[in-house]
């Protein structure tokens, strides 16, 4: 069998958090191990997939549009989308080539199971993708494309957005959601610490159920303790529906488990072997 024909190894999807702002490479005065500890899950998340992805898919939480738009660029910039960090925060490098041929092929998909869908040839990569991303490839030299949330932030919108996307895992696609369980950040700096772990301990119960129950708990997740307390407003979350709508009938599994500034952050990975 020859090389161009040889079946691919079904991809991962993951949801990860990405961390405040630029934490990995500017100092905020968060504490260390805490950094190091998020730090080193991420960097250790290219092992992930079972061979070297074809190219990445990322969700982000920090880009929402009024339908699904994905990048279509072939040399995306960096689009520093915080505010009020040191200097040095603003010339962070992670020239990660675009994709053009796998956001039309997200079109495509989108279009497949009715849902309308949107390109743009000049975004670039906001800090839900660079940040986390610089860590894990930091060679960026994998063709990398980025999706939109859908304005509205419906639940089953976006389960149904990431079945759609489902067959991009048997194409050599690794599909990254990158938002953060617990984003609340009137309360960040030292009182999310019980509200984050009561939504963390709803929400890994949640997506380690089988697949159709773990959907219904995501599509009634403001239902759940402390909900709003963690999430007042959901984008963070949202990414995560993606994914699980992408996982199919794969299991979720707990692949991350620490704190930041004392709020408890999960990354949640679906890849069909929950003994790792």
């Amino acid at each position: 069998m020859s090389e161009a024909t040889r079946p691919k190894q079904r991809m991962p999807v993951v949801f990860i958090p990405h961390g405040g702002g630029p934490w990995p490479f500017v100092d905020l005065g968060i504490d260390r191990a805490e950094c190091d500890a998020l730090a080193n899950y991420l960097q250790g998340l290219s092992r992930a997939p079972p061979v070297r992805p074809e190219a990445l898919l990322v969700i982000s939480a920090h880009w929402e549009e009024s339908v699904p738009t994905v990048m279509s660029g072939e040399h995306p910039p960096i689009l520093y989308d915080y505010y009020n960090f040191p200097p040095a925060a603003y010339t962070i490098q992670w020239p990660a080539p675009g994709h053009p041929a796998l956001a039309a092929r997200v079109q495509a998909l989108l279009g497949a199971a009715g849902i309308a869908s949107a390109n743009n040839a000049s975004r670039g990569f906001d800090h839900g993708t660079f940040v986390p991303l610089k860590l894990t490839y930091p060679q960026a030299d994998i063709p990398t494309v980025q999706l939109s949330l859908r304005r509205g932030l419906d639940p089953a919108e976006h389960l149904a957005i990431g079945r759609a996307l489902a067959p991009l895992r048997d194409e050599g696609i690794f599909i990254i959601a990158s938002g953060m369980s617990y984003h609340n950040l009137r309360d960040f700096f030292g009182r999310g610490a019980a509200t984050s772990t009561t939504f963390d301990t709803w929400l890994g119960e949640a997506l380690v159920q089988e697949p159709a129950a773990r959907e219904q708990q995501l599509l009634r997740w403001a239902e759940a303790p402390a909900a709003r307390a963690a999430h007042p407003r959901e984008e963070h979350l949202l990414p995560l529906m993606v994914a699980v709508g992408a996982a199919g009938q794969d299991r979720g599994r707990l692949a991350y488990h620490g704190t930041m500034m004392g709020n408890r952050l999960s990354a949640f990975h679906f890849d069909g072997d929950n003994r790792r």
